[in-house]
């Protein structure tokens, strides 16, 4: 509290006050003592000159014997209500009104009798053992014409003057109190008066600490106070303003980091992320926690990375390197630029994904590659058989229509394939139109197993369907979901040895109806799934069968065309379950 401006400003005041105050007090106190020490003085000098001035004129006074005198002494005593005192020249006490004066002490070295041999006059206040209470003394000498006879010493108590001391000092201590509690509460009501504006100021200092920029007005009078509160509101206005601007640039900036499918990380000079947007925290595995704050070592768990950072610390310049983040599978292009001018010290990293642009550069390797492994041999064939022709197979009926017979074959391979990709193409481009109409699922499984079921019994395997009763209907081309259904049990008959099952089944979950085909087959191996629904992608063990490798990529295409999505689960030597689900008629 005592920390406070208008207590510092109450305080020094009251102090000065009560100072004030006391010390007029004690002023007046004294002088109230002095003045009634004066009328005693007076009183007590007048009675003392008129007793000395008596004894004069009465000669025979001090020649009277002790005992005489002791009883005028008690009459003037009774007189002038006072102790009188008669001392001889050698200061012996030759008559006392109030005390014995056989057990009193030489007095001629008591102080007013001192002063009275050399002014005339003396005058001391003390106490007096005798009689135990304070006394002011007047002492007069005497004279027996130019001799010095004895003094006449009267003593008043003080007590009436203590009396009328305390009388008239109550009051003042009681006025003084009153004045110094005035004085507080002035001194209070000033300090509070000027402290004000400042209080108010400061709350506002206060409210714009913590980013409450809608300022309450600053109420003050017309002063020094006022000016600065002016001053102050300026600057808050003027702050506000520069601090909207800089909420609408931070929104803008944000809204594009947000939406930047490139992950940003901004580093500083030790190593800790600044900020990061939501790209990188997806880049790199980051959920649940904030990773601003944290070191870059810990958020990405990456050697490269760090080494790249380090690098654009060093060289100060931007650097570029690709990364393979292999738990994620992830290929990377990494773009260091150090922040010179704008945050000294600090490095921003751009990390853009090119997973898909190494993955079509496979896949386009892998199409060219499969392309013309799929056309060099009907081509090789064909030329074989041209050349054997050229050669005098002409000349022999039977050997020229065997082999035109095998041309026609490799002809009719590369029409299909040749038509499988045109059709591919159009599906893909979104250029082949579906006639969408509501379709029995369990109709399709019964069509396509009609379609299939010779060639399955020719190959000695077990083909059968399982749909349940009351299923709702789908949304589909009926033509274009039994060839998906015809390409997977074509491929299962294909890949499933002589005595094995087939079975083409159908379910509700949820909103849609999900199809499989699951057989007993060979299998897929688990490097090959991932990649099993390309267009020419063939694991190595069918490469030696026939087939374009483009059945399951127009099923794919077709499935997804219908809203649906098309999966496998296989596990090699064990089989097969290919799967894909159709989204139901909406009721």
């Amino acid at each position: 509290m005592l920390h406070q401006i208008r207590w510092r400003i109450a305080i020094p005041y009251i102090l000065l006050i009560v100072l004030l105050m006391s010390s007029v007090a004690y002023y007046l106190s004294i002088e109230v003592r002095t003045n009634e020490l004066t009328k005693l003085d007076l009183k007590a000098s007048s009675d003392a000159l008129l007793i000395s001035n008596f004894i004069r004129s009465s000669e025979q006074v001090l020649s009277l014997n002790n005992n005489e005198l002791d009883n005028i002494t008690k009459e003037w005593s009774q007189i002038l209500d006072a102790r009188i005192t008669v001392i001889d020249s050698e200061g012996i006490v030759i008559a006392e009104s109030d005390a014995d004066r056989f057990s009193m002490d030489n007095h001629l070295d008591r102080p007013e009798v001192q002063q009275a041999i050399s002014e005339g006059i003396g005058k001391s206040v003390r106490y007096s053992r005798t009689e135990g209470t304070e006394f002011m003394y007047i002492a007069v000498p005497v004279y027996d014409g130019s001799q010095l006879a004895g003094f006449i010493r009267i003593a008043i108590p003080t007590q009436d003057i203590q009396a009328a001391y305390l009388s008239l000092i109550r009051p003042i201590i009681f006025a003084t109190i009153l004045a110094i509690l005035v004085a507080i509460i002035i001194a209070a009501l000033i300090a509070e008066y000027i402290s004000r504006p400042i209080r108010e100021l400061t709350a506002a200092v206060k409210q714009i600490t913590v980013e409450d920029l809608d300022l309450t007005p600053i109420l003050s009078s017309q002063d020094e106070f006022s000016q600065l509160t002016k001053s102050f509101e300026a600057v808050v206005e003027e702050l506000q303003t520069q601090i909207r601007i800089l909420e609408r640039e931070q929104k803008k900036l944000e809204d594009v980091l947000q939406q930047l499918t490139d992950g940003v990380v901004i580093v500083d000079r030790d190593g800790i992320i600044q900020m990061i947007n939501p790209a990188a925290n997806e880049i790199f595995s980051i959920e649940g926690i904030d990773a601003t704050g944290q070191s870059l070592a810990t958020a990405t768990r990456h050697h490269d990375i760090i080494h790249l950072w380090k690098q654009t610390q060093e060289s100060r310049e931007g650097e570029v390197k690709g990364i393979e983040i292999t738990t994620s599978k992830l290929t990377l292009q990494a773009l260091g630029i150090p922040l010179t001018d704008s945050l000294p010290g600090s490095s921003l990293l751009v990390f853009h994904d090119i997973s898909r642009i190494r993955q079509l550069e496979t896949i386009r390797r892998d199409f060219i590659s499969n392309i013309s492994h799929e056309l060099r041999t009907p081509l090789a064939s064909l030329k074989a058989l041209s050349e054997t022709l050229q050669n005098g197979a002409l000349e022999d009926p039977r050997a020229a229509n065997r082999f035109l017979s095998r041309m026609e074959l490799e002809v009719d391979s590369l029409s299909l394939m040749v038509q499988e990709l045109l059709e591919l193409s159009r599906i893909e481009s979104g250029k082949v139109p579906f006639q969408l109409e509501e379709v029995d699922p369990c109709d399709l499984l019964k069509d396509s197993i009609e379609r299939l079921r010779l060639q399955a019994e020719q190959s000695g395997l077990t083909l059968s369907y399982t749909c349940p009763d009351g299923l709702p209907q789908i949304s589909a081309d009926p033509s274009r979901m039994k060839q998906v259904l015809v390409n997977l049990l074509h491929n299962a008959i294909k890949f499933t040895s002589q005595g094995g099952s087939i079975n083409l089944s159908c379910e509700q979950q949820e909103s849609k109806i999900i199809f499989s085909v699951t057989d007993s087959g060979v299998g897929i191996a688990a490097n090959d799934i991932p990649r099993i629904f390309e267009r020419f992608y063939k694991a190595d063990r069918s490469r030696a069968g026939g087939g374009t490798g483009l059945g399951l990529a127009i099923s794919k295409h077709i499935v997804d065309a219908h809203g649906g999505q098309i999966w496998v689960e296989s596990v090699e030597g064990k089989g097969s379950i290919f799967s894909f689900n159709i989204p139901i008629v909406s009721s």
